[in-house]
This record gives C-alpha cells, structure tokens and sequence, in this order.
C-alpha cells in the first residue's frame, strides 16, 4: 500500500513541466500585464501543500510481512492482531493493516470479530491507533479446558435428569404400593357380605372358641382360609403392650370383646415371622398344649409394614412371669410339668398319613416361651426357631446356622457343637435337655409344708442370673465358663435335700435327671416323659 502511494506521485520535475497545463494564461484582456514571474514559480508549490492537507489521514501499523517498509503499513481502516493455532499445536501470530471497504460508524468489521465455531484454534483483535497492535498478546482457551466446560455441562444436566427420573420413580412406587395396599384391602369383604355366609367366622356372632372348633374339626385342618385371616386381625383393636420378645412387641388386643394375643414383627424381621406363621399352620399341629394360632397378616400403620401374628391370649403370662410371682403345690406341679411334656411330645411326633403332621423340634423351649392358661396347666409358644422333619428325605428345613436359642437352656452338645445337624433327633434330645431345666424351675416353686425356694433360673449360682447382650460376648466371660460348667465339669442344677422327703418331688427329681444327661441317647424321650408323669398325677 506504501508503494502504491509512491507510484501515484508523479515523477520529479514533470509537475513543474505541466504547470503552464494547470494554470491557465492570463488574458491581455484582464489587465493586459503579465504576473511577475516570482509568483508564477510559487503558485504550484502552494496549491501541492493545500491539496496534501485535505488528504485523509492514514493509520500506521506494525506488519509482519512488511519487510520492505521496516514493518510497517499504513491504511485507512484498522490494524489487527491474530493468533492460529497450527495443526501441530504450535501458535503463530499475525500483523497486519485491515483496509477499510464500508463505513461501518463505530461497528467493527465482521472480519474482526472472532466466530465461536472456531475459538480454540482463531482468534482476531483490531484497533484503532498508531502501533496499536505491536507486541498484543492474545490467548486461545485449550481445547481441554473447552472439553473440561462441555464435561461439566454434561454432568450436570445427566445429575438433574438422573435426579428427575429417580424422583418420578419413588413417585411411582409410592403410588403403586398404596394403591396395591387400597386393592388389597378392597378384597376383605365385610361382615355382611356374601362371603360372610361361606364363612361363618366372619359373622358378628361368632367367638374365639366358634374359631378354634373351626380350626380343629375335618381331617388334617391346618387352620382358616387366608381371607379371613386377614379380616380377623384387621378387626383387632391393641390395647396394651404385654412383653418384649426376640423380633417385636407382644400386645394385648381386643377382638369383639375377647382379647386376643398380638404378637408384632418388624418389617426386618420378614423371615421370622413368615418361619413362624407357617410353623403354626402345620397341618394337625393344633393342640390344648400348644399356643393357639388365629391369625397371620400384614398392616400398614403409614409410617412402615408392621407383621402381625394373633394367637389366644392367656393373662397368667408366660410361666417364668408366673413363678416369680407365685408358687404351686406339688399337684399344681404336676399338672404343669405333665402339660409341657404332653405338648413337646405331640411337636416331636410324627403322624404318618396322606395329610399327617411332621416332627418338629422347638429349639428354644424355656420358661419364657410356655404360657400359663386359666387352668394353671401350661402350652408351649414361641416356635419362630423350630425345624420340622422332612419324611421323604430324612432331611431338616433347618438355617445355615443351628447355634440359636437361649445359651442358658442349650445342651452340651450344642455348646461345644458336636451336634449332628443333619439327624432330627438331635434337635428332639436338645429339646429334652431344656425340658429337664424347666422342671427345675417349676420344683424349685413347689410348696410342701410352707417350705419353698426362691424362683431362679437355671445355673444361677454359676452364672449371671440375667446376662446382658455384652456378657454374652465376652470371650473369656459367660457363655465359656458355661460350657466349661455343662460340657467339662457336667454340672447340673443342685437338687435340694428337702425334696426327698417328697415324694412328687423325689420322683420328679429323677425325671429330670434323666432328661439332663451328659449323652443325648441316654435321654428320655418327651412321650416316654409324659407317660412317667401321667404315673405320678
């Protein structure tokens, strides 16, 4: 553009050549005198430096490629500074002039604004100054650092729509659960419905007794339809909570005026309550001494799932409640010890048919899970452990793990683990063994003469009379000194000495020394057990 300039001024001593062509002659006419030739030789200067102010002003640049000009370029538009990044990664710089082809005002030309398709690998910067782009430092953001906001773009609209779609979901299951539930109670028919006449129990006039008579008539019963179950017990009113047991809470509830036993598992205890529940409806498992079954259900209280077993409810409470309290005499005794037998004896029994009960073992037989009724004779509850005989294959429905129940009441061979798990009569003679410790308990409260002991529980002089959870874990504390106690010394409870001047005593002091034996097969069976004490009554 320099050069340009240069090749449009004309050449040296031609302008004064064709001055004569610029100025006109003067005329004779207007004077008829010639100017003076001092001011004919100074008028083209003069009117060359007029025309060259009116000339627009140019802008000087720093040009890289101007090597000619020293780098430098003048232009009527804008100087400009560029950065590119090469293919290789490498940057490079460009200076230069923009020539100015419109008028724009005070708006920059297209060409130097920088697109957005293209800006980590252009970018373009004009002004308006003398050198004003000499040495400016541009800089292009790094690909990664695009690539690290396009990232974090994308993780955050992933993170709400993961959000969203997870929120639509509990929505959804929410919704579904409770109309499931609302379906599910739907179904329960009330009390006047048809049903209720294919169903006597659900009629208003029907009693726990009507229920149990339901349950044990016809051959091979194994308890009501599920349908009325679960419109028995949502028929139940809780009254008051009436103990604590391993998996929930026992209450007293109310239903039609009688009261009824609720036994409430936790949602987390699913396993336990379904275990017991099917154990209770084994066909032709129902007997006087036994807990009664009634019902199994589920109930939602709005907050969780509550798992509710109803059986019948006796207010003498469970046998360890009735002899802290009170003692008996040696009849009373009798009939106790004769009805607890009697129920272990009818669990442990096998009815061969095409509908018979199997054997079941409880596993955790003690005082705290035998229930005294009105009568003062006792029924055995509580079989969320239990493990039934399987015929066919000579095999247990036993868990994983056989070390369950109360350590206190277990035999020695389940503390020092020599028992065979893979034998059902294992588990009877283990059965047989706490039967034994329970008889203890019941002599120890017989009153003969106004003479008594204080009620305690098995081996209470040896170990802690009740152990807490912690005790219990201790390596070097309780549950090792107890198989020390039953496994290695074959310590058993102490037999008073005034119980051989009894005679019921006596007897049945023999009885249960014979159910404690240190080998299981010498033990007693519970039939062979009812039967001695069926003797003594």
């Amino acid at each position: 553009m320099v050069q340009q300039a240069k090749d449009q001024q004309p050449p040296n001593g031609k302008q004064h050549s064709n001055s004569n062509e610029n100025f006109p002659p003067s005329s004779s006419s207007n004077g008829g005198a010639l100017a003076p030739a001092s001011l004919q030789a100074a008028s083209p200067q003069t009117m060359t430096l007029t025309a060259d102010k009116n000339k627009t002003k140019l802008l000087k640049c720093h040009c890289d490629i101007c090597k000619d000009e020293n780098f430098v370029c003048e232009t009527d538009g804008l100087c400009f500074t560029s950065l590119t990044r090469e293919a290789n990664g490498s940057l490079k710089y460009s200076y230069s002039c923009k020539t100015k082809k419109y008028d724009l005002a005070d708006r920059l030309p297209l060409s130097c604004l920088t697109s957005k398709e293209k800006s980590t690998s252009f970018m373009i910067e004009c002004c308006s100054t003398d050198f004003c782009n000499n040495n400016k430092l541009l800089t292009l953001p790094t690909p990664a650092q695009e690539d690290e906001k396009l990232s974090l773009s994308v993780f955050v609209i992933l993170t709400v729509t993961i959000i969203v779609l997870l929120a639509v979901v509990v929505m959804f299951v929410i919704f579904y659960g409770r109309r499931k539930r609302n379906s599910g109670a739907r179904q329960i028919l009330p009390e006047d419905s048809v049903c209720g006449a294919s169903y006597p129990i659900l009629n208003g006039h029907t009693t726990i007794q009507d229920f149990i008579e339901m349950t044990t008539s016809g051959s091979g019963s194994a308890g009501l339809p599920l349908l009325v179950q679960r419109s028995i017990a949502r028929q139940i009113q809780l009254v008051e909570v009436i103990g604590k047991g391993r998996f929930g809470e026992v209450w007293r509830g109310r239903w039609r005026g009688e009261n009824v036993a609720v036994k409430i598992f936790s949602s987390r205890e699913e396993c336990s309550w379904f275990r017991e529940a099917e154990i209770y409806q084994t066909i032709m498992l129902r007997h006087e001494n036994i807990l009664g079954f009634i019902a199994a259900d589920n109930k939602d209280n709005g907050t969780w799932t509550q798992l509710w077993l109803v059986t019948d409810y006796h207010e003498n409470g469970s046998l360890f409640d009735f002899l802290t309290a009170r003692c008996v005499d040696p009849d009373t005794m009798l009939e106790m010890a004769y009805s607890i037998a009697t129920g272990l004896a009818h669990l442990h029994m096998d009815i061969v048919g095409t509908r018979g009960k199997p054997a079941i073992a409880h596993r955790d037989l003690k005082s705290k899970n035998i229930l005294v009724k009105s009568n003062l004779t006792c029924c055995i509850g509580d079989l969320g452990l239990a493990v039934r005989h399987i015929v066919p294959t000579d095999t247990v429905d036993i868990p994983s793990t056989h070390r369950v129940g109360t350590k206190r009441y277990m035999a020695p061979e389940v503390l020092d683990e020599t028992i065979n798990v893979y034998q059902f009569d294992s588990f009877k003679r283990a059965d047989v063994y706490a039967l034994g410790l329970v008889l203890w308990e019941i002599a120890r409260r017989c009153n003969v003469d106004g003479i008594y002991d204080e009620y305690q529980l098995p081996f209470y002089d040896v170990v802690q009379p009740d152990p807490t959870i912690e005790e219990m874990r201790k390596v070097a504390s309780i549950y090792p000194l107890y198989a020390m106690v039953v496994c290695v010394d074959q310590q058993r409870p102490s037999i008073p000495s005034r119980w051989i001047a009894c005679e019921t005593l006596h007897a049945i002091s023999k009885v249960m020394k014979e159910c404690w034996y240190q080998h299981p097969a010498a033990r007693l069976s519970a039939l062979r057990i009812k039967k001695t004490l069926a003797n003594l009554r």
